[in-house]
């Protein structure tokens, strides 16, 4: 009968050994990290171009809208509108955290294309449970201090 399905005697087949992996081409490794890279870059150009101080363009923070209260995020726009036009001091003063945010993405993507130029592994971004944890502890005592009269230097 035709269309039966009979055992395979594993002896009769022959050793399908797989090919080699070919390393990939230098253009391939650097897609991932030069395209992150570009996305960013157009983020950056979009929100220098149109000025978060300006009402109407970008939706309020809600739980400034809500409860008066800065979260860690509250200036963001305005520090990355600041920092795409080069003023480093009025980025900092609109969001501190966020600036150094920026140099630390910035650092990462350039990490990112040299291993990836090289031909190395990628940078793997893992990190453990209590440097999590210290992050958010770092973003939480950044918005309690900004909303506090003596941290009034690091609101928005």
């Amino acid at each position: 009968m035709s269309g039966e399905n009979r055992p395979v005697d594993p002896s009769s087949t022959p050793d399908v050994v797989p090919p080699p992996a070919v390393p990939a081409s230098r253009a391939r490794r650097l897609a991932a990290p030069a395209l992150t890279l570009a996305a960013a870059v157009s983020a950056f150009a979009y929100v220098g171009a149109v000025d978060p101080n300006e009402p109407g363009h970008y939706p309020v923070c809600p739980l400034f809208r809500l409860t008066g209260i800065l979260c860690p995020g509250c200036g963001g726009l305005r520090s990355a509108h600041a920092f795409a036009h080069g003023d480093l001091i009025a980025a900092f003063g609109a969001n501190a955290l966020a600036v150094v945010g920026y140099f630390v993405f910035a650092g990462f993507m350039a990490l990112c294309l040299v291993r990836a130029f090289r031909g190395g592994p990628a940078p793997r971004f893992v990190l453990k449970a209590p440097y999590w944890w210290a992050i958010g502890a770092v973003a939480l005592v950044f918005a309690v201090v900004r909303n506090l009269s003596f941290g009034s230097a690091l609101a928005p």
